[in-house]
């Protein structure tokens, strides 16, 4: 009962704050939203002017002096140009089997933008070019309409649906099956107001493979954000030949002097995929200690139950990471994480240690 226990602090978190990538902590840490930051309007990828003047002269521990005319993204007026480079080393030691070391190149990315009409219209291209064969992540066109208030976009692309962590092996992010791995092809509408930012998104539903069947997918999202605080939920709804998955949860980010925190609840509901209905719960809390300038540490509790019919599944996972940004644009990342799981499957029980090279513009 261990996981039930950490998933009932994150919720309670989530609910009794009453106040409420990309990394979400940052826009907690500044008190604006994914938009202020990323040229996506829920968060990740190419960062916009004031995300890349921000991560040069406040993430960075040392600003550096580059003249008069500082990187901002923009090759001109109608090109906007990024990138994001990912690689690691890994130990991983798992009970009964011999200890594992490797280095990997986790991704290399290259975000490009065409200002069609410039505040108007854009069209949008997230490649993943390494490592292995190029593949297309995210591929949309985006019309901004009503003051600015108001997009419309069209395309391949992620979908809007809890706090959008960095981490895809996050239970959040993994077990819900959307994150920066499976963008789905379809249309989103959005509101960005001055302190509520909502997305409504209907899509193939097969994670960016190729439709099979007569199902939709529909993806709700509502935050409201304020300088020291934000809370939200999400929806979301797959009915596919093969069964109906119903997503919801509640997020929420509150600043407390240094710390940013984080948490979510989720709640999953999947019904004929195993000839019946199961029922999921996971959540997670996150605590951001912004040391000093350019050093972040970060310490992430996270539970999930598979099924809540079945008594003594649970799952849970503690990070430690220490985040260090020395100069713009270059941050290193050592973290250590404890899987603690049923004891007969030694892989949920195992203990991983990692550094990470981040280098992105």
């Amino acid at each position: 009962m261990k996981g039930l226990r950490l998933l009932g602090v994150a919720l309670l978190f989530a609910l009794g704050c009453s106040v409420a990538a990309a990394e979400p902590y940052l826009a907690v840490r500044a008190g604006l939203k994914c938009s202020a930051c990323h040229e996506n309007p829920t968060g990740g990828g190419l960062r916009t002017t004031l995300g890349n003047v921000w991560a040069q002269n406040t993430l960075a521990q040392r600003p550096l002096a580059i003249g008069d005319a500082p990187w901002t993204g923009s090759v001109g007026r109608y090109l906007s140009l990024g990138a994001d480079l990912r690689a690691n080393a890994t130990y991983t030691d798992v009970p009964n089997r011999e200890t594992e070391d490797e280095f990997d190149l986790d991704q290399l990315r290259v975000y490009l933008q065409l200002n069609a009409i410039p505040e108007r219209l854009q069209l949008y291209i997230d490649q993943r070019v390494a490592p292995g064969n190029s593949t297309n992540m995210e591929a949309y066109g985006k019309l901004w309409f009503g003051s600015h208030r108001w997009y419309l976009k069209g395309g391949r692309m992620y979908l809007p649906y809890g706090l959008r962590l960095e981490d895809d092996t996050a239970y959040i992010r993994q077990v819900p099956g959307i994150n920066f791995a499976t963008p789905d092809n379809g249309a989103e509408i959005g509101y960005e107001g001055t302190a509520w930012a909502v997305q409504l998104a209907v899509s193939n539903g097969t994670a960016g493979g190729p439709e099979l069947d007569n199902g939709t997918q529909w993806s709700l999202r509502a935050e409201r954000v304020l300088s020291a605080w934000r809370v939200g939920a999400s929806f979301n709804f797959n009915d596919s030949d093969a069964g109906e998955r119903r997503m919801q949860n509640v997020f929420a980010g509150v600043r407390t002097g240094p710390v940013a925190w984080l948490a979510e609840a989720d709640y999953i509901v999947d019904e004929g995929f195993f000839g019946g209905t199961r029922h999921q719960l996971l959540g997670l809390v996150e605590a951001n200690w912004n040391l000093r300038p350019g050093h972040n540490l970060k310490l992430t509790a996270e539970a999930f139950d598979p099924d809540t019919d079945v008594s003594e599944d649970q799952q849970n996972r503690l990070s430690l990471v220490w985040e260090y940004t020395p100069l713009p644009y270059v941050q290193l990342r050592i973290g250590a994480r404890i899987y603690d799981g049923i004891p007969q499957n030694d892989l949920q029980n195992r203990k991983t240690a990692f550094a990470e090279l981040h280098a992105f513009f």
